[in-house]
């Protein structure tokens, strides 16, 4: 077995569609089909099943396109991690990002670890939070943010920082009469919100703070990133719910942001981490997110 034959499987399990994977890989279709066919033959199983007008994964082709991409992914880490001590480097930390993960944050935090441990070497990946989890799990990251509150097995969580829920409104709205804005008010207009698979994690913590209040909100619009919803608020589609730090961010001249009033809602940045004792880089990583914590509520 080839490692292209892996390439081509994912690509073919992903697309569900033999002309467009073969696209993909920039590719004939023909010999995509058969070196689908000779893994097969190799594994003695059938990965997909095959008709006219449908391609299907089989239960042993899920199972397969798991294990098939951990494979892929461990001999990409172990070609960085071979460059990377080739460069000088002695350590690693791989870090796994979910949740749209605030930037100014995460990048003085980065910054630090680069300042105090140049020779580790610190590798970033964008996932969902299901890919987060597996990963953690594989040994495929060191660590991970997110901002969902669930503590699965095997999976030690802790508070990194946490951010303020504001309202984000068009220029020359209504609400701007409150200084801060209770939420009753806030939902007698359309909300543009972040999409569930996208911000997971923000989304379940704003839904749970949404279901104590009566009146149940109008969804307007869910967009991928809180640029979009920002661009969304700003051309009068409705109102937004974000945390503080991606308004900052992401900031509109036509989007002003009010607090909300009465019981506020602090959306919490979670580090995960395997339930083992930490390598020495990850050990101080840790220490420098308590050390940033401090440092917030100081100046607080």
């Amino acid at each position: 077995m080839e490692i292209r034959h892996l390439r081509y499987f994912i690509a073919v399990a992903e697309e569900l569609h033999f002309a467009r994977a073969a696209q993909r890989l920039h590719i004939e279709q023909s010999p995509l089909s058969r070196a689908i066919k000779h893994l097969e033959h190799r594994l003695g199983v059938q990965l997909f099943e095959r008709t006219t007008r449908t391609t299907r994964l089989t239960w042993a082709g899920q199972i397969f396109l798991d294990e098939a991409r951990h494979v892929l992914f461990t001999l990409q880490q172990a070609i960085a991690s071979a460059k990377a001590a080739a460069k000088g480097y002695r350590g690693k930390l791989r870090i796994a990002l979910s949740d749209d993960i605030d930037p100014v944050r995460l990048s003085v935090l980065l910054a630090q670890c680069r300042e105090e441990e140049p020779d580790v070497e610190i590798r970033l990946f964008e996932v969902s939070l299901a890919q987060q989890l597996v990963g953690l799990r594989y040994g495929l990251y060191d660590v991970g943010f997110t901002q969902t509150l669930d503590e699965p097995d095997g999976i030690v969580s802790q508070v990194a920082w946490s951010d303020s829920l504001v309202v984000a409104v068009p220029a020359r709205h209504p609400l701007l009469a409150h200084t801060d804005i209770p939420i009753e008010e806030v939902l007698r207009y359309p909300l543009i919100q972040c999409h569930p698979q996208s911000c997971e994690g923000s989304h379940r913590q704003i839904q749970h703070y949404l279901r104590t209040v009566r009146t149940p909100p109008v969804i307007a619009e869910q967009v991928a990133t809180f640029d979009l919803m920002m661009v969304f608020v700003a051309a009068g589609f409705g109102i937004g719910l974000a945390n503080e730090s991606h308004t900052n961010t992401c900031r509109h001249l036509d989007v002003v942001t009010r607090p909300l009033s009465g019981n506020r809602l602090a959306v919490e940045t979670r580090l995960l981490r395997l339930d083992a004792e930490p390598s020495a880089p990850l050990r101080r990583f840790i220490d420098r997110i308590g050390l940033l914590q401090l440092g917030s509520a100081m100046r607080n």
